[in-house]
């Protein structure tokens, strides 16, 4: 795993040593290294990943715009991902996930641009106060709509698969969802997400 020089690798470098990861003093070789580019939006991110070529490459910035998100996809990154909101146990799941070719995406803007590239209106960043989910059953539930898995959604949030596997349980129990993609859509239709 390689840290990319530019704005904002000292701080992605600490994160992933808080998560016991060590990055490499030099740019890797191998085709399946993951090289994390930061900036303070996409564009700078990729610039700082230039080096990346065929490697796997994980972008974090501060913002991320529909427009960003199309060029990270067009420059093949693996993984876009906020800072601003970035825990070291969630950078540490994007690097092990774009490691196995796992992807990552805000849904805020891939919701955007999959809509047509920043015509649909705002995604509210937290649930409305009249939420019938709790805390924790709001972040399974955003995690499920990032399209993760019970093991990848475990890691992220710090708990056991069995929790997570009861909060789903019972997140679909209050959203009278049939199955984990009619929660998603729910959830997105009502603002709860």
């Amino acid at each position: 795993m390689y840290v990319a020089a530019g704005p904002g690798a000292a701080r992605v470098a600490a994160l992933l040593g808080r998560a016991g990861i060590a990055a490499s003093p030099r740019p890797a070789l191998g085709a399946d290294t993951v090289w994390v580019a930061a900036g303070t939006g996409v564009e700078e991110a990729l610039r700082a990943g230039s080096g990346a070529g065929r490697r796997r490459l994980l972008v974090v910035c501060d913002t991320v715009t529909p427009g960003g998100l199309r060029l990270a996809i067009r420059a093949g990154a693996a993984a876009v991902l906020r800072s601003a909101d970035l825990t070291p146990a969630q950078l540490a799941a994007a690097v092990h996930g774009a490691h196995h070719g796992d992807g990552r995406m805000p849904y805020a803007a891939l919701t955007q641009l999959l809509a047509g590239a920043g015509t649909a209106g705002p995604r509210p960043e937290a649930p409305t106060a009249g939420s019938p989910l709790t805390a924790r059953q709001t972040a399974v539930l955003d995690l499920m709509a990032d399209g993760h898995g019970n093991a990848v959604i475990a890691r992220t949030l710090c708990c056991s698969e069995h929790t997570v596997k009861n909060v789903i349980y019972e997140l679909m129990a209050r959203l009278q969802a049939r199955n984990r993609a009619h929660a998603v859509a729910h959830a997105v239709r009502h603002g709860l997400i």
